[in-house]
Parts: C-alpha cells; sequence; structure tokens
C-alpha cells in the first residue's frame, strides 16, 4: 500500500477509534507510564499498529471478532517485529472489561523493554 494511502487510513482510524481503543488510548496519553509516549495509528512498514511507543519499540493492538478466523495477524506480528518493534496483543472485551489487567500486562512490557534499552 502506498504511504500516502496508509496516512490517510491511519488518519481515517484515528478519528474512528473502536471503543476498546478509545478507552485504552485515555489510559495511555494519560502518560501514567512515565516517559513510554505512545502515538495511536502509528504506521509501522506496511502496517499501522493501534498504539506504538516509539521510543521503547512497542506496539500495542487490539482484537476484535474479525480477528478469531484471521491467519493474517501472525505475519502482520512479523512484519512489525522486522521493523524492530515488540507486538502485544489484547482482545477488545479483555480492555473492556478487565483494563487493568491490560495495563498491569503494558506495565510489564515497558519495564522489559527499559531493560533492553
Amino acid at each position: 500500500m502506498a504511504k500516502k494511502r496508509l496516512t490517510q487510513l491511519a488518519r481515517e482510524m484515528r478519528n474512528n477509534p473502536t471503543e476498546a481503543e478509545t478507552r485504552l488510548w485515555q489510559h495511555l496519553r494519560a502518560s501514567q507510564f512515565c516517559d513510554a509516549t505512545f502515538t495511536r495509528q502509528h504506521r509501522i512498514g506496511d502496517f499501522i499498529a493501534d498504539f506504538a511507543c516509539r521510543k521503547l519499540r512497542l506496539a500495542i493492538e487490539l482484537d476484535g471478532g474479525q480477528h478469531a478466523e484471521s491467519g493474517t495477524d501472525a505475519g502482520r506480528t512479523r512484519v512489525i517485529e522486522a521493523h524492530g518493534y515488540k507486538v502485544i496483543r489484547f482482545w477488545n472485551n479483555e480492555v473492556l472489561g478487565n483494563i487493568d489487567g491490560v495495563l498491569h500486562v503494558i506495565a510489564e512490557e515497558i519495564a522489559l523493554a527499559r531493560n533492553e534499552c
């Protein structure tokens, strides 16, 4: 996909977030993770990650029901990881039903990433 088209798609996705993306973004943008600053709908290679911390090379992907039957997520993860990012995935229902658990996992991954820097 052309770079210009990906940029336009990322902008559209930022303007129309899912309920799970909105809920998680409320916590990520509140900077509760100190210097781990996240961006929404960040282009990595030919893909757009739901959230990314460029400094720590950490990408967060939220998956809805359409991903349950999808075989493309593994390939997508490989491409994003090939660009130097660690990918962590959550189901939308995890974010909506257990935000504290999701934030705990993210905090652990941030701590690991900081130790690797």
